[in-house]
Formats: structure tokens, C-alpha cells, sequence
């Protein structure tokens, strides 16, 4: 008897400690830790009500109205049973017409690239409850669906064509005729658009339905890249459109299709064609069509004006409104926004050395600068011309923090108001008409909170508290991620995060882990909830690693001067930083200074390659998962604006590129990749052991056959942390 109580008591403290232990498995392969959020909820025209879309058995995928300040559902608007008389066939997608009487519903979606799919799409109407195809089916699959301002229409994209379908004779109007793969685009985005200007969406119906402005994009003369596809006795091969740097990218105009006289005009932008057009909207009213102008450089902004109501027979001319210039680049974001009274418009700039928002007239003469100090404007969240209070956020307590503030916008030296309550980061989605808001808040240690407010910042309730996951965490026995900085060789202090095993004693020496990005446009420290690779890194101090990362030059939201510190030159200004880094852990007295490595993906693999090669002396494991390994692999928008092409700088191509350093490998080094990525091509890597070879270096590899970018799916994320795990405990 006492032998079998003994035998169970030790099964116990074993299941104990199986819960109190963290594995690939729990973090990768189940929802142990996922968080709750807020996400899907439209604002409907009201102010005071929400929809989301929700699943039930009685009535399938429904769309629900709910209360803004009770929280309460008010009606179910539309439902699978009530739109199309069965609650099996779901639906993925919906939006409202501009009076809401109509609902645009998004059936069957596939997935293409980063942002855009295509989907089989019907229009409900809630009046009739009827509901129609917006399209014949047996012609294919339609893209970016958009009901137009008056309700009548619905335009689409079809075979690189754009069309619209009259709701009220149901009859199909091909707008062009001229598309075709791998040739010809319009109404749509080519890759690298979608990829570095972050939109899909190529054409914008008019604030009366009157016009669509719309993209053509000529891809002839853009070479192709392919990608073997693996599962049939024959590999399919997928080829697509892939500028490069310095390589040929697709012809761009800007069309305006009349509805009345079913016209297409081309707008004149123009003699250089060798440009890119980052953004077109429609001003006030639908006579006003502003399209942004950005030289190939990215470093000469313009926004052009065409006047509807002054339209030549074959071309809308335009008028340079706006001109900025800078020696690096300009970054392009959503911010632009005209008032009303069409008076002028605010835009964000970095002439001050940070980025600020500003009163620009119709000349482009700035009439107020609105935001001034030494910090950056994050994101602009508009402006409520009802009130006259303009919203955003900003790091004004510096890079790692994010916090939201208001300001009154007619009133001369108006302070900005902070309503955000929490240190760490915030941010905020409001409903039309500003009415109430949403605030979104984590710190490093702690699930995000979602909590709803209304205009006066009073609270109304807490949405999301993510109390469930929060207690979960207490039976891990997690350590904290602190933050600390150090100054690099330059005397530029570096923000930098630390997770130490839970049981640290300082008089023991540790193996680290550097896990990183390094690049333009994402901070890896931050006072945010980041979930699973949070913790995965908690899993490794559990292992007894402690694990570091730092921002280094040429991040952002600490001004022009720090985020473009690394251009013509990206690589070299951060691999320096990392080695200080290592070289800072180093001098700490509980530090393993022989064992240092280094992990990233992407950008991160990119710097993780360059660190075992240029600061092989300081790194001695490292990980580079789907790397750049030469810029001149890499899609030309996004190596331009930081490079340049590699015809006008070879030296800051292969002076930074990993693939010409192999030679000064020493550690352990493990290279993986998707076969089907899209974005960093598996060139990359093959090039990488190419060079790997020709060095007479050993190192491991592993490919993942069919994964793109994110390489996920099915246990795919489970097998790749236990790879890199089993890595680091073999080589770290």
C-alpha cells in the first residue's frame, strides 16, 4: 500500500510540473495562450451602435447590431438562414451600403498574397430581403467588391478587369477590357504594391457614385519569378510579377471611369513614368481627385489635384497642390485629410526632425504646425470637425512606449490632452462621429486590455480584460522582461529588454539569446503583450537561457535622425550595434560571454547572418530564419527607399550583404526557409549555401516545402521552434 501511494505521489508532482513547464507544443500547437481581443466591430452611421459577426446554430453566421454604451445586442440585422435560406453556407465578410440598407456579403474568400483574395460575393437587401449574385459565378471568383455611395452599383475586379453590376436591372458594365495575367492590372494592386504601400484596393468610387477613379498597371515588362509548388507527381509551377531592385517596375496610371457617359479619361500626371502613385483619394466632394506623386528615390512627395468639373475630351489635367523633399526618403501613410470646407488638408511630415502633423492650405503652404516636440507621431486617428478635436497617438515618453492624446484644432497654442491612462502602449479605435472610443492596452508582462469610453473619456465598461489568460500565467512560474539601455560605440544610447531565468543567481554565468529584427518599420522593444513569442521566451529562461533583444539604428518613433541613420547603408550601422551589444552582455559579470546567439526572421535573419559573419568573434550560435541575404533579391520599392538601386550603390549592396563574408563563419548556424515564399524568396537561402559551400563552412538547413513568408499551417509552427529550440540546446 505504501509502495502504490508512493508510486502515485510521484505521478502527481510529475503532472504538476508537466503544467508548471512550458513546451513548443502549449505555446505553438494549442490556444493555451491565446488572448482574448476586440476585433471585427463596425461602427455603424449612428455612432451609438456596433455590428459584429457572430455564429450560431439556429441561425448561422449573423450579423448583430449591439449598444455602444450598454453592451447589450439591440437585433440581429441579417443572418445565413435569413440571407440565403440555409444556416450551412457561411459567410466570411460584409458591408454596409452607405445608408445600410443594403449589405454586400463575402462568401468563399482565397486567399492571393499579404492582403488581397478573392471571394464570391451577393447583395442583401434588407428591405426586400432579397438577395442577388453580384456576378454571373461561372465567370470566376470577383476581388475587392465596393457598393457605391447612392446604393445602385457594386464594381469588382475580374481577370485583372474592372466592372460594376446595376443592382436595379442587374446588368454587367465591363469598365476595361484590357486586363490580363502577368500583363495587364486594373482596379487592383500589383505585388509590390500591396506589399510596400500596404493596399490591394485600386480603385475609389466618387462621394456621389458619379466617377471611379481607378489604377492600370502595365506589368509586360517586369520579369517574372517563379516558385515550384510540390505535391503532384509534376511540380505546378507559380510565376508571378517581382520587380527587384534596380530592375523594371510596372507603368502606373491613374483613370477616371464616368458612370453617365461611361467614359474612361486618364489622368494627366505627368512626362516621368518611372514613378510610383502610393495613394489616390477623392478630396471634397467628387470634383476633387488627389493623387500622390512619389519619384522612384522616395524622396520627392507630390500631391496632384484634378478638377472634375474641368475635364479635357481625352485627359483630366492636374495641378501640383503640395511638394516635399527630403535627402533620404518619405515615408506614406493614410493620414491625409481635407476638411470639409475645403480649405485645406493635414498631413504628417519629418521636417522638423520628428514626425509631427501639420495645416497645409491648397497651395501646400503650411498654415499651423499642429503637433511640435521632440517624439513622434504614431498614428493619426482623425479629425471631428463636429468638436474641432483632432486624435492620436504618439511616443512622447519615447520609443517604447505608445500613449493617445486629443487637442482642440481651431484653438491658438491648445495643449494636447493624454486619454490614455497606462504606461506601456495604447492605442484606439473610435466610432463614427467620434462618439465613443476603444482603447487598446499592454505592457511587456501583461495581455491586453480593451476598454470602452465615451467622448468625455468617461468609462463605460472594460470589453476584454483577459483575466482567464492572466491567471493561467500564474501557473508558469514566468519571469519578468525588464528594460534597460547601453551606449553603443558612437555614444547612441539603445533600448534593449531582458527576460532572466526565474531562479537567476548573478553569480552564475548564462548563455544568452539575442532575438531580434533590426529593421525599418518594427520595434522589438516595446512595453507590449506579445504573446506566443513571449512566450517562447519564457520557455527558454525556463531552460535556463536568458534572452535579450534591442532596437538598434534606423528603428523607429525616436525621430528622422535615428531611423535614417542606416541609409544607403542597411546592415552596417545595426551589426555594429548588435556587436556592442554582445559586447555590453559580455562585460556583465553573470554572462557566458562564449555563448551568445542570435535569432531572427526576415530583417532578423538578415541581421542574425550578418552578426555570425562580421561579429563572428562575439556571436557563437545563430539562427536566420527566411533571411535577406542580398538586397538585390529584394523587391524594389522597399530596398530603394533605404538603398537606393544597386546600379547607383554597389557598395552598400555587397559590403552588407552576408553572402560575401561567409568566410569569417566560426559558430553554429542554421538556416531555414519556406520553398514557397513569396516576399523573401527562397533564392535567398539557396545563394546563402552557395556561398556556404565555396567557404567550406558546415552549417544545418531546413526547408519547409509550400510555406510562403509566415510558415505556418497545420503543426508547421510547432516543428519550427522545436527546431530551433533542439538548436539552441545542442549548440548554445
Amino acid at each position: 500500500m505504501k509502495k502504490w501511494l508512493t508510486l502515485a505521489l510521484v505521478f502527481q508532482c510529475g503532472v504538476i510540473f508537466s503544467q508548471n513547464n512550458l513546451t513548443n507544443e502549449l505555446i505553438w500547437g494549442s490556444p493555451e495562450f491565446s488572448a482574448d481581443a476586440v476585433y471585427g466591430l463596425n461602427s455603424m452611421n449612428d455612432g451609438v451602435h456596433y455590428t459584429a459577426q457572430e455564429d450560431s446554430d439556429a441561425q448561422g453566421t449573423s450579423i448583430v447590431k449591439y449598444s455602444y454604451a450598454t453592451g447589450e445586442k439591440v437585433a440581429t440585422i441579417a443572418s445565413a438562414k435569413s440571407i440565403f435560406g440555409n444556416t450551412d453556407k457561411s459567410f466570411d465578410g460584409y458591408e454596409f451600403s452607405s445608408d445600410e440598407t443594403k449589405i454586400l456579403i463575402q462568401t468563399e474568400t482565397e486567399q492571393i498574397y499579404r492582403h488581397s483574395f478573392s471571394a464570391n460575393y451577393f447583395i442583401h437587401d434588407l428591405a426586400t430581403g432579397k438577395t442577388i449574385p453580384i456576378s454571373d459565378q461561372k465567370k470566376g471568383k470577383q476581388r475587392l467588391a465596393s457598393i457605391s455611395p447612392d446604393g445602385t452599383k457594386v464594381a469588382f475586379v475580374r481577370d485583372n478587369n474592372l466592372f460594376y453590376t446595376d443592382l436595379r436591372t442587374r446588368e454587367e458594365h465591363e469598365i476595361t477590357k484590357d486586363g490580363k495575367w502577368n500583363e495587364i492590372i486594373n482596379g487592383a494592386t500589383d505585388w509590390v504594391y500591396e506589399e510596400e504601400f500596404g493596399f490591394d484596393r485600386g480603385f475609389y468610387w466618387s462621394p456621389n457614385g458619379s466617377h471611379i477613379a481607378y489604377y492600370k498597371f502595365d506589368e509586360k515588362e517586369v520579369r517574372e519569378f517563379g516558385m515550384d509548388m510540390y505535391g503532384a507527381l509534376y511540380p505546378d509551377r507559380y510565376t508571378f510579377k517581382y520587380p527587384k531592385a534596380g530592375e523594371r517596375n510596372s507603368n502606373v496610371s491613374i483613370w477616371v471611369f464616368n458612370v453617365m457617359t461611361e467614359m474612361n479619361q486618364r489622368v494627366n500626371t505627368g512626362t516621368e513614368t518611372d514613378i510610383y502613385f502610393p495613394r489616390i483619394t477623392w478630396g471634397v466632394g467628387s470634383n476633387q481627385l488627389v493623387v500622390m506623386r512619389l519619384n522612384r528615390h522616395q524622396n520627392h512627395l507630390e500631391f496632384l489635384l484634378s478638377d472634375m468639373t474641368k475635364v479635357q475630351p481625352f485627359e483630366i489635367e492636374s495641378t501640383v497642390i503640395f511638394s516635399e523633399k527630403a535627402d533620404t526618403y518619405i515615408d506614406v501613410n493614410d493620414a491625409l485629410t481635407f476638411l470639409k470646407d475645403g480649405s485645406g488638408f493635414i498631413w504628417n511630415s519629418e521636417r522638423d526632425e520628428f514626425n509631427h502633423l501639420y495645416l497645409f492650405d491648397l497651395t501646400g503652404k503650411v498654415v499651423a504646425q499642429l503637433t511640435k516636440g521632440e517624439w513622434d507621431v504614431v498614428d493619426f486617428y482623425g479629425l471631428d470637425e463636429a468638436t474641432n478635436i483632432v486624435y492620436y497617438s504618439a511616443s512622447t515618453n519615447g520609443a517604447m512606449d505608445k500613449q493617445v492624446y486629443s487637442f482642440e484644432f481651431k484653438k491658438k497654442k491648445a495643449s494636447p490632452k493624454k486619454i490614455s491612462t497606462k504606461k506601456g502602449v495604447n492605442g484606439a479605435e473610435f466610432s463614427k462621429g467620434f462618439k465613443y472610443y476603444i482603447m487598446q492596452h499592454s505592457d511587456a508582462n501583461s495581455p491586453a486590455q480593451f476598454t470602452l469610453y465615451d467622448a468625455s473619456g468617461k468609462q463605460i465598461r472594460v470589453l476584454v480584460d483577459n483575466k482567464t489568460l492572466s491567471e493561467k500565467l500564474t501557473k508558469y512560474n514566468l519571469t519578468k522582461k525588464e528594460f534597460f539601455q547601453f551606449k553603443n560605440s558612437d555614444g547612441v544610447d539603445l533600448n534593449c529588454w531582458i527576460m532572466k531565468p526565474k531562479n537567476f543567481d548573478a553569480s552564475k554565468k548564462y548563455p544568452v539569446l539575442v532575438a531580434i529584427y533590426g529593421g525599418p518599420g518594427h520595434n522589438t522593444v516595446m512595453d507590449q503583450w506579445e504573446g506566443r513569442n513571449y512566450m517562447w521566451h519564457q520557455m527558454l529562461c525556463q531552460e535556463g537561457y536568458i534572452v535579450v533583444s534591442c532596437d538598434p539604428r534606423g528603428t523607429q518613433y525616436r525621430g528622422r535622425k535615428f531611423k535614417h541613420a542606416t541609409y544607403m547603408n542597411l546592415g552596417k550601422a545595426e551589426t555594429n550595434d548588435f556587436i556592442d551589444l554582445a559586447k555590453y552582455l559580455q562585460s556583465q559579470s553573470y554572462v557566458d560571454g562564449a555563448r551568445i546567439g542570435i535569432q531572427g526572421w526576415s530583417y532578423g535573419g538578415y541581421m542574425s547572418s550578418l552578426c555570425m559573419t562580421k561579429g563572428a568573434d562575439y556571436f557563437s550560435t545563430g539562427i536566420a530564419v527566411a533571411p535577406v541575404t542580398n538586397w538585390k533579391y529584394y523587391d524594389s520599392i522597399y530596398t530603394e527607399r533605404f538603398m537606393r538601386t544597386p546600379q547607383e550603390n554597389s557598395g552598400g549592396y555587397e559590403n552588407n550583404s552576408p553572402i560575401n563574408f561567409m568566410q569569417a563563419l566560426k559558430g553554429d548556424y542554421l538556416l531555414i526557409h519556406g520553398s514557397a515564399d513569396d516576399n523573401v524568396h527562397f533564392q535567398n537561402t539557396m545563394d546563402m549555401i552557395t556561398a556556404l559551400v565555396k567557404a567550406n563552412k558546415q552549417f544545418e538547413q531546413f526547408v519547409y516545402p509550400n510555406k510562403n513568408h509566415g510558415i505556418y499551417g497545420g503543426n508547421t509552427r510547432v516543428h519550427l521552434y522545436n527546431k530551433m529550440t533542439n538548436f539552441l540546446k545542442t549548440n548554445l
